[in-house]
């Protein structure tokens, strides 16, 4: 268990703090692709993925990393993922945010964070068990996406590179946005760590090489992948309950390395803060916490171990959870922030329509 608390949590305390300084989550980066067409955090997580792929690819052909394929349930994979999706838009953050802004003081945040943890528990280890099972024993496969293909997987990741390279060169060609700068209080190192802002796309360098380090710091503790947070969560929670240390695993102590990460990263720039939330957001905390728990657990995996981790070596899973993570924050961002506004406006409309009725001149 040293091993596994010395590996995790270091992975954990720096993927944490760095998530909190660059206020790194994919919630709002796929919210973003709808709602502004902004899409520079989401091609920030093709840079992470992409150098996390050609290190792992290589790791695994040198047979330093075990291979990490495994069958799945592409049902689960789909329908799991897309309430994952609807989840985290209600609960404010993927699984990595509701662990780095639960570092930070957000009461909402630990809502979310708890009732997650529990339904993902339930699903893997409880009462919902059953349930769980009942999607994963449909239509399953193997997630090696190049074997079903019959190809080189460095195909498969060139391919990948090519991609990011260009999504990213024609974001950079634009016209950069001034953006409005606090005057600087710290200088040296502290102010390259608690106060300097960060450009999305070293953000995804610094988390691509993050989750390239993840594989062999946890291969050296008996752990077969790399970055994962539901399963962590989940067995967490297990512990807790039952009191099994056979649960304490490098995940574990992972996650909670991303907690510890992000509340010193939050001190460190005067960040941290109890802040209580209204009941709308506790409610939907609520509900998106479940979801997120139920849907992870169909899914085998978050937007970190499907989105970020099995797609850096090609898992077929990655890649269809993936997209269904996106349609499903499209989907909960269109009757949550664009379904209001076309009803605000319309009823304004309304409104300035009977008033111009009402004011017209009669004979």
């Amino acid at each position: 268990m040293g091993l596994s608390i010395i590996s995790g949590g270091l992975v954990g305390l720096v993927f944490g703090f760095i998530l909190q300084r660059t206020r790194f989550c994919m919630t709002g980066g796929f919210r973003d692709m709808y709602l502004t067409k902004n899409n520079r955090l989401f091609y920030a997580f093709l840079i992470a993925i992409f150098i996390q792929s050609i290190g792992v690819v290589s790791l695994i052909k040198l047979g330093i990393v075990a291979n990490p394929y495994e069958d799945y349930s592409v049902i689960g994979a789909i329908l799991g993922s897309y309430l994952f999706g609807i989840g985290i838009v209600l609960a404010g953050g993927c699984a990595t945010g509701t662990w780095y802004r639960s570092g930070e003081g957000l009461i909402g945040s630990w809502i979310a964070l708890i009732l997650y943890m529990l339904s993902a528990a339930a699903m893997k280890y409880g009462a919902l068990q059953a349930l769980n099972q009942s999607i994963a024993s449909q239509w399953v496969i193997n997630d090696n996406l190049a074997g079903q293909l019959g190809i080189s997987i460095w195909l498969l990741v060139g391919i990948l590179g090519i991609v990011t390279s260009y999504l990213v060169w024609t974001e950079l060609r634009k016209p950069k946005r001034q953006v409005a700068s606090l005057p600087q209080k710290y200088s040296g190192l502290r102010h390259y760590l608690f106060e300097k802002r960060y450009y999305p796309f070293g953000a995804g360098i610094a988390i691509g090489l993050i989750a390239l380090i993840a594989w062999p710091a946890s291969q050296i503790t008996g752990r077969n992948g790399g970055l994962g947070i539901t399963t962590p969560s989940a067995n967490l929670i297990h512990f807790i309950i039952s009191g099994d240390q056979t649960k304490l695993n490098w995940g574990v102590f992972l996650v909670l390395g991303i907690l510890l990460g992000s509340y010193l990263a939050a001190k460190g720039n005067h960040e941290f803060k109890w802040r209580l939330p209204d009941i709308k957001t506790i409610r939907n905390s609520v509900i998106g916490g479940i979801l997120m728990g139920i849907g992870a657990s169909w899914a085998g995996g978050c937007t970190i171990g499907n989105g970020l981790t099995a797609t850096s070596v090609m898992s077929s899973k990655g890649w269809i959870a993936l997209l269904f993570t996106i349609l499903g924050v499209w989907t909960a961002s269109y009757f949550i922030f664009v379904k209001p506004q076309h009803k605000e406006k319309n009823h304004a409309l309304h409104l300035r329509n009977r008033r111009a009725s009402v004011s017209l001149p009669t004979d």
